[in-house]
């Protein structure tokens, strides 16, 4: 009996582990992946494709989340729309998070907390201001709706400048307004957010429905959202239900490729390159044979030109810039003293200024940059024309005429001609004097390819001796 009993304990002790083994539905081993992605700074097209690759990693690793953490003053209009068509298809529920306390997600950033399955906020953050500026020629529209004439009043004259910021404003006031209607959420904020350029904070903006939750980091999010259903890709698609509670979180970093893309597409970055890659040109052309410089200027041009073709470029801005430069390398051919170097500073910064609109949030040059640049272009124009102004007061030096003043040694002499040897060289004189083989003699004058030359003593006095070179 006493052996039954213990070989019975045995045997549920051995049940018990293997219970204990197998694994229950909501493990946290078994639980799929969250994505995390930062976007942070101005949007722009590396912001773009690094929010592409982590929605195709995603999708591929079978994460049940994406969190795209957010905390940004908007960005341009091309990248945005390309980040809001990859959010709309992706397979995996996105989830938009403005963190950390003190965070905003402005402008572009509002379109794309409109476009995630979930919109969440972290305290003390804010979202909108969502009205678009003008890419171009700043000063031009500058996004703002035309102004409504009083009641009564006659109406203005159209005006090219309102009607094309009335477009803009138009066709972003509908795209949010979409978004919201496709989310569920605030519609009536979202014209708010595009016309009239109001923000919210976070709680303020979970009150009007504007974001789904305010989370204080992204662990609560998880929490909160465990349990939720969303929607992902199409509307017709199957839901899923999120298990994000105790869920393994992968911070998604940027790869060299996306880092490289995102620090070279900087304006003022890219404005340098530029510089950097004509002057290296220019010095290799002016010394030929040093080779670095050009090696160096070539890389920095292409790069600085594939930056230019991702960004929101003004062509006359382009065209000044690249008048001015034509204007030094001028400069440091044909020396005109300065003038062709004073309309090329002036051409380069007027074409800085103009390159791309400053009121795109992150994409604007800074005026120091500007000023910068100019100053040393300008420090280059000056040194040009002062080397121009030294070698126009310097004498005529080239041909038989360095020569003159020359010490030369006789190597044969008879009938008042002979050979001598010149800086090196076998010379045909002449002189009036007799003159003997290893006798040294000044060169006074050139004629033809005959030096004449005389004894030291007498050309150092003045008088002058004949002698012919050839």
């Amino acid at each position: 009996m006493t052996s039954r009993r213990r070989w019975l304990g045995m045997l549920m002790l051995l049940l018990a582990a293997a219970f204990q083994q197998i694994p229950g539905d909501a493990a946290p081993a078994d639980l799929p992946p969250v994505f995390l992605v930062r976007i942070q700074g101005g949007i722009g097209p590396a912001t773009a494709a690094e929010v592409n690759r982590s929605l195709q990693r995603a999708a591929r690793e079978r994460a049940q989340l994406v969190v795209l953490e957010m905390d940004t003053p908007g960005g341009l209009d091309t990248a945005m729309r390309a980040m809001v068509q990859d959010i709309l298809a992706s397979p995996v529920p996105v989830a938009g998070f403005v963190a950390p306390s003190g965070a905003r997600a402005a402008s572009a950033g509002t379109y794309l907390l409109y476009a995630c399955h979930v919109a969440a906020m972290a305290p003390a953050t804010n979202l909108g201001a969502a009205t678009p500026v003008e890419i171009g020629m700043p000063g031009t529209g500058g996004g703002r709706a035309p102004a409504t004439p009083p009641a009564g009043a006659a109406p203005a004259p159209p005006n090219h400048d309102d009607t094309m910021a009335a477009k803009r404003i138009n066709d972003a006031s509908a795209y949010l307004r979409s978004l919201a209607q496709l989310r569920g959420r605030d519609v009536a904020w979202a014209e708010q957010a595009v016309r009239e350029s109001v923000s919210l904070a976070a709680n303020d903006a979970l009150a009007r429905k504007v974001i789904d939750l305010v989370a204080a980091d992204v662990p609560d999010l998880l929490r909160q959202l465990d349990g939720r259903e969303l929607t992902p890709g199409s509307p017709g698609a199957a839901p899923v239900k999120l298990a994000t509670a105790g869920a393994t979180v992968v911070a998604l970093e940027a790869d060299w490729r996306a880092r490289l893309l995102a620090v070279i597409s900087d304006p003022s970055l890219a404005l340098i390159l530029m510089m950097i890659g004509i002057y290296g040109l220019l010095f290799e052309f002016m010394n030929p044979g040093f080779i670095a410089p050009g090696v160096i200027g070539g890389v920095a041009l292409l790069l600085a030109l594939w930056a230019l073709q991702m960004l929101p470029i003004n062509y006359a801005g382009v065209g000044l810039i690249l008048l001015g430069l034509a204007f030094f390398a001028a400069e440091a051919f044909i020396p005109s003293y300065g003038a062709l170097g004073l309309g090329g500073v002036a051409a380069f910064a007027f074409g800085a200024l103009l390159l791309i609109d400053s009121d795109v949030p992150g994409f604007g040059i800074p005026l120091p940059v500007i000023a910068g640049l100019t100053l040393v272009s300008a420090a280059f124009v000056i040194g040009v024309a002062r080397m121009a102004v030294k070698a126009r007061a310097r004498p005529v030096r080239g041909g038989l005429q360095r020569l003159v003043g020359a010490t030369a040694e006789v190597l044969e002499f008879g009938g008042g001609e002979g050979w001598a040897l010149v800086d090196g060289e076998r010379w045909r004189i002449s002189a009036t004097q007799a003159l003997r083989p290893g006798q040294q003699v000044r060169v006074a004058r050139a004629e033809g390819l005959t030096l004449q030359v005389g004894p030291l003593a007498a050309t150092a006095g003045g008088s002058s001796t004949g002698a012919s070179a050839a």
